[in-house]
Order: C-alpha cells, then structure tokens, then sequence
C-alpha cells in the first residue's frame, strides 16, 4: 500500500516545475512515506519538496522506479541500491539474510571457475559479469564483490573517496569562518545589545538582501561575515546609539556544484555551503577506474582556482587544494597519466598513479620504502612501451633520475638466504649456535666463543661439514680432545662450516626401566647405573597391599653384539624373593638398560566381593562373601534367616552380566537372526518376521543383569545340594512375602487376577477370566513362577502346576496366511498343464495298444 500511495503521488507532482536538486531519490522517498503515515496533505507535502530543491526530472525519474517495481522488471527499489547511484547504498548497507548471502557466495564461487581470475579484472569487466549473472547474486553483494580485489592490485589512493569512514563531510556545528561569503539561503542572526537589545533572525534573499522591521533592506550577498558585520554596525549605528552589533550564522545555504570527468557518478550535486571539493567528489562515488587523483581542478566563474593532487594529502596531510566550494563550481577529473606497480620487497606493493616526470625514487617513497629484507642495490623495472617488453636494472644511483612510463611494472628483489661469514657449531656445547667468522678463526676460538664443551661431550671424534666451491658439502674429521689439549693442530674455518660434537647421552640412545604389577605408579622411568629391584620399586611409589613378595621377576634383553647367527633365546628371566624391608636375596643384581620388572599378585588376596539380599528376611543388605563357595543358603544364615511372611518357593536371584556373558548370549541371537533372514531369503512360508524383530529388539536391550531361577526352599531344606547354587559378586537375592493371587493374561476374555486356590487346576483359572478368546494358542499356554522359571501348561494342567503368585499367559495363535491371486493362478496353470500332460499320455498308450494288436 505504501509502494502505490508513493506512485499516485508521485502522478500527480511530477508537472510541478523545476528547482535545484537537494534531495537523494532515497531521501525523497522516505520522506514522502513519513508524511503519508502522518497523514499529512499532498499539497503540502509538494510545497515543502519544492522549498528543498527537488526537480521535476527527479520526481519523474522515482516514478519511474516505482512503476518498473510495481510491474517486477527487475529495476532497483525504491532505495536506490543501485551500482550507479549514490554512496548512501554503501554507506547504510543492510544486513544481508542467509539466503541472500548463499546466492552471494555460490556467485563467488562461479566467478573464480572463470578463465580471467576476478581479481585481475578492472572495474568495468566486473561489473559486466555482476550484470551477466544477476540471478545468483542480491545487488547488496557489489560491495562485498569489490571488496574482494586482493590488496596489491589496488591503485593507492583511489579508494579514498568511497570509505564507509572517511566522507569530508563539514561540521555543521562549529562557529561559522569569517571569511564566509553570505548568499542566498543563509539564516543570518543579528544581535544588538547595550542601551538597546535586539535579536533579528532573516534568510538572505534570491538578491542578497535582507529585510529589517523598521530600518529597511541591508545588502549582504557575497559579503565575508566579518564584512557584513562592519556594515550592519554602520547602519544600525543610526538606529541604536551605544550599542554593539553582531552577526552569526544560523543555518548555512545549499551550493550546487557539478563533479565531471572521469568519477564513479558524474553529475550535479546540492551540498552544503561549507563543504570543500572533497566533499564533493565523495558525493560523486569517488575516482574511476581511469580517472586521475594527481591533478583534479576546481573552476569558478571559468577559471582554475585549484588544483589538487591527492598524494600530497595523503603523504604529507597538504589539504591547501581542498577548497572550500561555492554555489556553481566545477570541478573537472581528467585521466592518469600514468600508473606503475611496484610488487616485492617494498612495505606497500600495490599500483601508484604517477607523473611521468617523476622518478623511480618517487614511487618507491610512496610504496613505503624498502622492506628489511630487500635487495636494495638495484630493481628491476618492465616497460610496455614499443614493440614488445623491456627490462631495465636500474642501479641505486640511478633511481633518483630513471623516469616513469604509464604501465611500468617495478619489482623490488629480496636478499639471498644465506650468510657471508657465518660459521656454526651444534651439539655438547654450552651456547651452540652461529658465530661471526671475522671473530671466530679456528675450531678452539669457536669452541671457545660457545663458552666450551659440555661436560657430556664425546670428544674422541667431531665432524664438520663444509661447503665446497660448487657448494656440494665434504665431511671434515676433527680431535676435539687433541685441539682442546693442544695436542693436534688446530684447524682453520671457511665460511658456512657447521661443527658438530656428538653428545655420550645422545650417542646411546635414550635408556629406560619398565615395572609394571603390584606397584603404585606402574610405567616407564629413566635408566640410572646401579639401580636395583629395590630403587626402581620405592621409585615406582612401592608395591601394593596385593603384592606378592615371593615372586618378582626381572626379564632382560638379549645382547650379544658380536653374534654372527640367530638365536632361539628371546630374553633372560631372573626370579627374586622380597623380604621384609625390601631385601632382596642376590644383593649384588644390578639393573640394565631396557630391565623390564614384573611384581606379581599374591595367590590369597582378593577384596572383597558383596552380595546383596532383600525382602523377607530379618537383616536385609549387603553382605560380603566368607569364601569362593558362598551358597543361598549360606547368605540366608548370615542375614539372619527367613522372616515369618516369606515365600521361600518364589525367591528369585538376579546375576549382573560378565563381558563374557554377553557376547555368548549375542553370539547366540545372532545366529537366531541369521537363520530366520536365509528363510527370508529362500522364501520359506514359515518365515516369521514378528520373531526376527523380537530378536533384534532382545538384542538392543540385552541390559546388564538377567535372573537366574532357583528354589531357595530345597537349597534351604539340603545345604550345599545341587539346588543350594554358589554365588557371585554382585548377585542380588529377592525374598518375597507370599501372594495369594494368580494373574491370568494374554489370550482369554478378561485378563484379571484372582485369589490361590488349592487345589484347583487351569481350567479353573481361564474360567475365572472368562475362557479363551478366539485367538488363544491353548496348547502354547504356560507359567511364569515368582523366581523367575517358566513352566508350558498345555491345556489341562493339573492343580501342582499352578503356585501362589504366579502368572498364567494365553499367547495367541500364529496368523495363517492364505494364498495370494498370484498362487492361486499358478497353481491353476499348473494344474491345467498336468492334465494336458496326462490326457497326452493316456492317447499315446491308446495309441500303442492299437498297434501291438
């Protein structure tokens, strides 16, 4: 609805006449939309817009906006989020959503599959492709599009005057410039004060006059403020005797000023009477791709009052060509005249519009210089000019006077890596590292810069590598020992010898102990001469309270280094006694390298391993196990025995599952599985997929414990019998109280549980809950006792079968399939074929008959 109260209104204003533009075509819009919510008049509205400047060719141009909108032709909205529109599209970027940052990004991606690398492209070329591909990505995404060209393919500079930050724009709120010409549009105030005071507030006429009440028309325009002030004081003089006057200026006027040549949006642009040129070319989107930042001139009344060189700002803060404008200036940007890349060892690589007078000194200043790492006696410079390329060295007293051509491309060399009078040493000294070789002559002097040898230094034979004349590398023999002790000549070092002294500890390798067993801090220690079984056990945190002191052992390497064929012996194995305060019986054993130590268990320790009982008995908990053949009947004993109300008959034990338990029990499900799929498979009609699910579900849900049936009644009655089984850690014994009741479920009218009665037998039962159902297995019924076992009923199951608390469960009958209409028609063909088979047999022995007679 807003969209089409902006269209009617914009039908009706557009044959208004022309002014001078000071509106953006988003700051038009918006503020028509503000005055409708408001309810304001259209015709005010159209006088206020026409008081602000607006143009009929704008208004006509937004309509135009609106209609393309309204018809979805694919125009910009009503925003202006336009490539060629105004700087306030970047300025106020909106967020971007996730779907329209995918588009953005799958667009990336498509354009980096390009031949041309995005990169290398010019503005004009990029912009061709957005224009191309504009289904894949949101007009939003040109910024984030131009934001990817990699830094040293920038042009320095050039993208000052499109900085989200940096926009020129004057403050509005400091005192205004006496040297401020007044015109048309400025709101002066003047104020007098003294024997009489007087405030007048008046807007500068078309004329530049303004009208006092009571004293008449003052003449301002184009008069400086300090200048307005004299003469208003010499007028008013005549009015108001001993009093001061001054002048101050309210609100600054608009300026229109026109920004031509090569910039991103030439055009006319309104702007506040404070503001300089680069301001406006700010306004204008900045530089193009070919325009120049080197010398943009600035026009009033036909003439140059400026030129402006962008560099001199940049470099050296010189802002004395950024003039202030006035109403009607032209300010004109021309082409390069030439642009040169400097890449390599230089703190700035990038492309620099330059002057072709200037030198190659020049842009490398402007490049920030050389890096630390540069080759700075001479660069290498490729000119485009004539025919083909050519390359230039140009040395380092020549750079100041080697002028520039447009397209020079300068590249800055670094340094070799590599030394001139480095020598090195590694290894057993006290400071290895690399030396100046004009300090350091000989081995000893450099053995002597190090601060000398390590005390772990292997000084029977050092090597030296050094670097030949081809710089391939030879191997040099050295005596340390021999040229520390003055003994052996000492030698002289060349350039980019590295010595290296071997280390004794590194030579043998690093050397350990291993314990493991019944010690505190089982592992790996470091290897010490003379250690014993005894110093690697206190080592180790001494043994554990399992620790059997009878046994240890210590298991060592075979090594025999001057053997010449294998042998079928692995390791040697020596047994010790541990006595009371860590003697050990040959006190002469010492530890070798690589030992491994083993501290066994004792054979009688065990910790303790509980049980636990509950329910019907007279101290209920947790007990644990007096030795490894602990029966029910045992725990029964120590808990006091049976209370009065327990159903020793319905006792039930529950195991806790060992690792071993349960992979035999998977193990077993599987094969089930495996058995039933190969019916699948084969097409077996027994095929019974309610079980093959009912084995996966068992399988996910196998839990950790599982009950074990028992009859804690005999176990009582014959302790230590076949019935009395031994228990295991972690059991769980349940003594329940006795239940009178029987629970009759699954397949019978009204599933329900009724009271024990002795006696009765299990039609008595099935009676009670209303008979079978249609669908009971009768023949498959069977009972689940209260400790845990499982009994098949069949159907007339005698009184001896049914105990107190049990539960009697009906299954239902396996549902029998019929043939499908595609058997059945089979097993017709096959019929009807049988019996053209057998009626051609009976015609062929007529047939024969009738021939043997």
């Amino acid at each position: 609805m807003k969209k089409i109260a902006i269209l009617l209104f914009f039908a009706v204003v557009a044959v208004r006449p022309a002014a001078a533009q000071s509106m953006t075509d988003q700051q038009l819009v918006n503020y028509v939309m503000q005055e409708k919510e408001k309810g304001t008049d259209q015709q005010v509205i159209v006088s206020n817009l026409m008081k602000r400047g607006v143009t009929v060719e704008q208004l006509r141009r937004v309509k135009k906006k609106v209609e393309a909108e309204q018809k979805q032709l694919g125009a910009t909205d009503l925003t202006g989020k336009n490539a060629q529109q105004s700087r306030n599209r970047l300025r106020n970027q909106r967020e971007i959503s996730n779907d329209e940052r995918q588009k953005r990004d799958n667009y990336m991606i498509r354009s980096q599959r390009e031949d041309m690398d995005y990169r290398y492209m010019t503005r004009q070329q990029r912009q061709q492709m957005i224009e191309e591909e504009s289904e894949y990505f949101d007009l939003d995404s040109l910024e984030y599009y131009s934001q990817q060209i990699p830094k040293d393919q920038q042009v320095y500079g050039r993208d000052i005057f499109n900085q989200k930050n940096l926009s020129f724009e004057p403050n509005q709120n400091m005192a205004t410039p006496m040297n401020y010409r007044l015109g048309a549009g400025d709101v002066v105030i003047i104020d007098v004060w003294g024997a009489s005071q007087e405030t007048f507030t008046e807007t500068v006429s078309p004329d530049g006059t303004i009208t006092l009440a009571g004293i008449g028309p003052v003449n301002l325009g184009g008069l400086s403020v300090s200048a307005a002030t004299a003469r208003l004081r010499s007028r008013l003089g005549e009015f108001y005797s001993d009093c001061r006057v001054s002048l101050s200026v309210g609100e600054t006027r608009s300026i229109v000023v026109q920004v031509l040549g090569d910039v991103v949006m030439p055009g006319t642009f309104t702007l506040s009477s404070l503001s300089s040129a680069f301001n406006a070319l700010y306004a204008a989107g900045g530089i193009s791709e070919i325009g120049t930042l080197r010398d943009i001139k600035v026009y009033r009344g036909g003439r140059i009052i400026s030129r402006i060189d962008v560099y001199d700002y940049l470099t050296k803060g010189d802002s004395r060509g950024d003039v202030r404008l006035q109403d009607n200036d032209v300010i004109i940007v021309g082409n390069y005249e030439c642009l040169v890349e400097v890449r390599g060892k230089v703190k700035r690589p990038m492309f620099y519009e330059m002057k072709k007078s200037e030198s190659v000194q020049r842009v490398l200043e402007l490049a920030g210089g050389f890096s630390g790492d540069a080759y700075t006696k001479s660069v290498r410079l490729v000119r485009k000019a004539g025919d083909e390329y050519s390359i230039h060295n140009i040395e380092e007293f020549e750079m100041n006077g080697f002028t520039l051509a447009d397209g020079d491309s300068i590249f800055v060399d670094s340094v070799i890596p590599r030394f001139r009078n480095m020598v090195e040493v590694r290894g057993a000294v006290m400071h290895p590292g690399m030396f100046q070789m004009d300090k350091v002559q000989s081995v000893r002097e450099l053995i002597n810069a190090a601060e000398g040898l390590r005390e772990d230094a292997f000084t029977e034979r050092a090597v030296m590598h050094r670097e030949k004349d081809d710089l391939t590398l030879e191997m040099v023999s050295i005596d340390i020992k021999g040229i520390v002790e003055g003994s052996t000549a000492d030698v002289a070092l060349k350039k980019n010898d590295v010595l290296y002294i071997p280390s004794k500890v590194d030579l043998q390798g690093e050397q350990t102990l291993r314990i493991n067993g019944e010690v505190n801090y089982p592992g790996t220690y470091q290897f010490a001469e003379n250690t014993t079984v005894k110093d690697l056990i206190l080592q180790a945190g001494g043994l554990t309270r399992a620790a059997s002191t009878a046994k240890i052992d210590v298991f060592r390497r075979n090594y025999v280094p001057d053997a010449k064929k294998t042998s079928m012996d692995l390791a040697q194995i020596f047994t010790f006694n541990l006595a009371n305060g860590f003697i050990i019986e040959d006190t002469a054993f010492v530890l070798q390298p690589f030992d491994e130590v083993q501290v066994r268990k004792s054979p009688t320790y065990a910790e303790q391993q509980n049980v636990r009982i509950s329910g019907a008995v007279n101290f209920e908990g947790e007990y644990a196990m007096t030795n490894r053949e602990f029966h029910l009947s045992d725990l029964i004993k120590i808990a006091g025995g049976l209370s009065e109300v327990a159903y020793a008959k319905g006792s039930r034990l529950i195991r806790q599952m060992t690792p071993e338990e349960r992979e035999q029990r998977e193990a077993a499900l599987r094969t089930s599985q495996i058995a039933l799929y190969e019916q699948a498979l084969e097409g077996d009609k027994n095929f019974d997929m309610a079980r093959a699910d009912s084995l996966l579900d068992m399988k996910m849900n196998l839990g950790n414990n599982y009950n074990v049936a028992i009859n804690l009644e005999e176990a009582l009655k014959n302790p230590g019998g076949t019935e009395d089984i031994t228990l295991r850690a972690n059991d769980q014994l349940i003594v329940p109280k006795l239940s009178n009741t029987v629970k009759i479920s699954g397949e019978v009218m009204y599933p329900i549980s009724v009271n024990y009665k002795e006696g009765a037998n299990l039609s008595y039962y099935i009676n009670s809950a209303g008979g079978y159902s249609k669908k009971a297995s009768k023949k498959q019924t069977y009972a689940i006792y209260m400790n845990g076992s499982v009994d098949k009923l069949g159907r007339r199951a005698g009184s001896k079968h049914i105990e107190p608390g049990c539960e009697i469960v009906i299954p239902t009958k396996p549902k029998k399939e019929g043939m499908s209409m595609a058997e059945i028609s089979v097993l017709g063909t096959s019929a009807a074929s049988l019996t053209t088979m057998v009626v051609a047999l009976v015609n062929l022995l007529n047939s024969n008959g009738s021939n043997g007679k």
